[in-house]
């Protein structure tokens, strides 16, 4: 079995999975509050059962984490958690864990995808391939290259979420400079594009643009997840302070997505990941996103080009995570788990 972590901001989402016939088959999975563990390890032995449950069947682990990844350790970036593979493999008693950044744990699972789990949002070219680009919107801001090896797309992670946040229009300089007053100083693109940055926008066309926000609205904002409110209140009309945030939102979301897909010339396509992407669908295919996206003077005709979909599934993650823990396993080992389910078939 392979052992499989989606470590975000607010929670850690633990799988365990073995092959059928060469693909990933889930056995079960749970979902942690982040904030309730003081360590990994802690959540992991949770999961596993007091008395170890599975893990001796278990051959490989992988954890997809936010923050760079370096000789095998990370600061994770909105967790109080320093990770090492060495202490985790001593803690646990797997003999083969790695640390990847979660963008890159994505960016592996996208091929583990049914074709049902990615949604079209824009076709490009039907004989589209070359690199790609990977941006995910959630608690954070995620970002990362698919770098095209003739056959298959290798993931580069980056923290191009963490770049400075750079304004196209009038309406966008105002939130830039009312986010430099509010957090004294840098903006970086996380500031927008995630779910702080939606409630930031909220916040900015409320107090700056004074866009009436109704005593209904304000009580919601405050019993219920704000983000799901905007959002849903967007949806369905029924606030145009709402509506407003998420065309502000997409509008930056879209013109990063086609900075990074300028970057990397993605050819392939740009994958839209995260949490956020999947919950406002309508909104993203109101036309805002993709004109932002395209908006780049003489290279429009080229992102006009590339296709962007949206991933459906929410655990992409986990499945990126555990097909590199068994691709690196295999590697050490010289026994292949997918394999062998083939060959058992």
């Amino acid at each position: 079995m392979i052992l499989a972590g989606d470590v975000g901001g607010t929670k850690v989402h633990l799988a365990l999975y073995d092959f059928t016939n060469g693909r990933l088959h889930p056995i079960r999975d749970q979902k942690y509050p982040a904030h309730e563990f003081a360590s990994l390890d802690d959540v992991v032995k949770n999961f596993l059962g007091a008395d170890g449950g599975a893990k001796k069947d278990i051959i490989a682990a992988c954890f997809g984490c936010p923050g760079p990844v370096r000789d095998g350790r990370l600061k994770l970036t909105n967790l109080p958690w320093i990770l090492d593979t060495r202490d985790l493999v001593k803690s646990l008693s797997i003999p083969h864990i790695s640390l990847i950044n979660d963008l890159e744990a994505n960016g592996f699972g996208i091929p583990e995808l049914a074709p049902d789990k990615i949604f079209t949002l824009h076709a490009g070219s039907p004989e589209a391939d070359g690199h790609g680009g990977l941006m995910a919107a959630g608690t954070g801001l995620g970002e990362a290259l698919l770098i095209w090896e003739g056959t298959k797309h290798r993931p580069i992670p980056s923290e191009g979420g963490h770049a400075d946040f750079a304004a196209r229009s009038n309406r966008e300089i105002a939130l830039l400079e009312y986010l430099r007053s509010t957090l004294k100083g840098r903006v970086s693109w996380e500031r927008v594009v995630s779910g702080l940055g939606i409630k930031n926008i909220y916040a900015f066309l409320r107090d700056v643009e004074k866009i009436n926000e109704p005593g209904w609205l304000h009580d919601r904002m405050l019993c219920e997840d704000p983000n799901a409110v905007i959002g849903q209140c967007a949806e369905d009309g029924s606030s145009s302070l709402c509506f407003e945030t998420m065309k502000m939102f997409v509008g930056a979301y879209g013109a990063e997505a086609g900075n990074i897909a300028l970057k990397v010339l993605a050819t392939g396509g740009m994958y839209l990941g995260g949490g956020i992407a999947p919950k406002i669908l309508k909104t993203l295919q109101n036309g805002t996103f993709m004109q932002a996206f395209i908006d780049k003077g003489r290279l429009s005709p080229l992102l006009e080009s590339i296709p962007v979909r949206v991933i459906l599934d929410d655990t992409c993650a986990l499945l990126g995570a555990a097909a590199y823990a068994e691709a690196r396993a295999s590697e050490i080992s010289g026994h292949s788990e997918r394999a062998a389910s083939l060959q058992s078939s």
